[in-house]
């Protein structure tokens, strides 16, 4: 099956930073700085921009006691500014300027790796062929399991990753899928109206056949959330077996065809500003 080359979609338009209200173009320079200075952010959102995770484990990591905010533990809620000394553990937390572009990275997946940085089994983790960060983390946009291959996509910012992988944003996930065998129109039909799992209604927004030669038949599926193994037990469901599952696209990125298996590439800084300008 074809694999689109990586090209963000869409209208890009610049992204404009807000101002204080405050703070009119007359101001003086020193009432400009006070007033920036004076901006704060709930802390869980500045550590998640800061590359140490998702929004959602920053909350657990302040609920554990982990952040303190000028030597005072911090609970959920505590907001922090740029004259605020952070810390995580023994670590200082330097929160990134408005200019400073988050790193972006594309990694082909092959099968039989891992999308963990633990694993009690022992098995290889695609975590160990990343290039290794001092200041901040690698963030898994999304997750593909053991046996599928494809795109992934990791950033050090928690906030670009919160918009890409959040249900309430709908963000599109391609995939191309080899079957056993070849959907009758009632089973493509009941695929795209809804099939019951045991974690609620999951359909696909769109499901095309892409040809294949005995068996072995491939097809086009695109869904907007990111259930574990969904892909595979929607089909189960009615009765068929994925021999193959390949994520091609995930929102506005593509597989480039040019990234071999298990090989990475990082974006430029004109491609991160066209995603991030995509997901404003």
């Amino acid at each position: 099956m074809r694999v689109r080359p990586f090209r963000p979609t869409g209208p890009t338009k610049p992204i404009r930073k807000k101002t204080s209200a405050s703070v009119g173009a007359d101001a003086s320079p020193a009432l400009a700085s006070a007033s920036i200075s004076s901006v704060t952010h709930k802390l869980h959102k500045l550590l998640a921009q800061a590359g140490l995770g998702s929004r959602r484990e920053m909350e657990e990591l302040i609920a554990a006691g982990h952040a303190t905010i000028n030597g005072k533990v911090a609970t959920l809620g505590d907001r922090a500014g740029p004259d605020d000394i952070v810390r995580v553990g023994k670590r200082t937390i330097h929160f990134k300027s408005d200019n400073r572009l988050p790193r972006v990275m594309l990694y082909h997946k092959p099968e039989g790796e891992i999308v963990s940085h633990d694993d009690p089994e022992g098995r290889p983790s695609v975590f160990d062929k990343l290039p290794q960060l001092r200041s901040s983390k690698w963030i898994s946009i999304g997750r593909l399991d053991y046996n599928t291959s494809g795109l992934l996509i990791f950033t050090t910012d928690g906030e670009l990753a919160n918009r890409l992988m959040h249900p309430r944003f709908e963000v599109e996930r391609e995939y191309a899928v080899r079957i056993m065998g070849r959907l009758t129109p009632e089973v493509t039909a009941l695929l795209t109206t809804g099939v019951e799992l045991e974690d609620g209604l999951a359909k696909f927004d769109h499901l095309s056949d892409q040809g294949g030669e005995g068996s072995n038949h491939w097809y086009r599926v695109i869904l907007k959330e990111g259930r574990n193994r969904e892909v595979r037990r929607m089909f189960e469901m009615v009765g068929m077996t994925v021999s193959r599952l390949m994520r091609v696209r995930f929102g506005p990125i593509n597989l480039p065809p040019r990234l071999k298996r298990g090989k990475w590439m990082e974006l430029d800084d004109v491609e991160i500003r066209r995603l991030l300008a995509l997901v404003a």
